[in-house]
């Protein structure tokens, strides 16, 4: 009975040591495995990094090709000819904001990164992305700017349009039927230029006269007597077609001469604080520009 005690002590024994013998080598199994499988994806991941990465030569190449148009950009930027309105202008350096803006970035325009970002809206727009502004890229550039002007070529009439009083106005002794403007053009005018005074970066006083309208509604008729009064101005400086006569164009002080067109004077307006956050800010408020005149904005809502 007593053997019998023992065979049995020694048979359970026996099997706890099978039990945890089996249970290790089931567990370095497992974990052999996953050592394995960890191993595999390690390699695998080194192998797509390694596939993703550019070959040295690529990177240099791509780098090599925008230094050397960022390199044409800077001389471009003031000497590149082209003619608009019947007039030959010189350089693009005057639209450096607005081009920012349609390329949706805040590089130097005679860097690399610019060059970069020109290369892919020239792609997009099918041109040779070559990263160069040239004449045809900027020309393609200023018919976009064109395109988004306002399409209303209607003239307003009088139930459309509103009196603004005379403080919102550069010159608050203008006339008050030269102080017309469209209803909803005024509404987003008004709505403009509270966000623009609540922007600490520009500083505005109540008295200041940045962001006031110059010029709004203008019939035909008084548009035909400006250019009869200037018939060396050219569709530039004076449009035949002005859509001041719809009530949803304003001109607005940005600084500078008010509304004068010598490069020397569209050179202070295009830096000064207004004029740079018209261009950041205005199209929030359903305003684009008409590119040649800084202080020309349109409603085109």
């Amino acid at each position: 009975m007593k053997n019998r005690k023992v065979h049995v002590v020694l048979i359970v024994a026996t099997l706890v040591v099978v039990g945890i013998a089996v249970s290790a080598a089931s567990r370095t199994g497992r974990s052999q495995a996953q050592l394995s499988n960890h191993t595999q994806r390690s390699k695998t991941e080194r192998t797509v990094k390694m596939t993703d990465r550019p070959r040295p030569s690529e990177t240099s190449n791509s780098s090599a090709e925008f230094t050397s148009a960022a390199s044409q950009n800077a001389s471009l930027r003031n000497d590149v000819t082209w003619t608009f309105g019947g007039k030959q202008q010189r350089g693009w350096s005057l639209y450096d904001l607005l081009i920012g803006k349609t390329l949706n970035i805040e590089h130097d325009p005679v860097t690399s990164d610019f060059a970069a970002s020109l290369s892919k809206w020239q792609k997009k727009n099918g041109l040779g992305s070559t990263g160069v502004l040239d004449q045809d890229s900027l020309m393609a550039m200023i018919s976009q700017w064109q395109r988004n002007r306002l399409k209303v070529r209607t003239a307003a009439t009088p139930d459309q349009l509103v009196l603004a009083p005379a403080s919102d106005f550069y010159d608050p002794s203008r006339a008050a039927e030269m102080r017309q403007v469209e209803k909803k053009t005024y509404e987003a005018y008004k709505e403009m230029v509270a966000a623009a005074h609540a922007d600490p970066t520009l500083n505005l006083s109540a008295n200041d006269k940045h962001l006031k309208i110059i010029s709004a509604f203008r019939s035909r008729e008084y548009q035909d007597e400006l250019r009869r009064q200037s018939p060396n101005a050219g569709s530039a400086g004076l449009a035949v077609n002005s859509p001041h006569f719809t009530g949803r164009a304003l001109d607005i002080y940005v600084g500078g001469s008010p509304v004068d067109t010598n490069d020397s004077n569209r050179a202070i307006q295009v830096n000064t604080p207004a004029y740079r956050w018209l261009v950041r800010n205005a199209e929030r408020f359903g305003f684009r520009p008409y590119f040649y005149e800084p202080w020309h904005w349109e409603y085109v809502k």
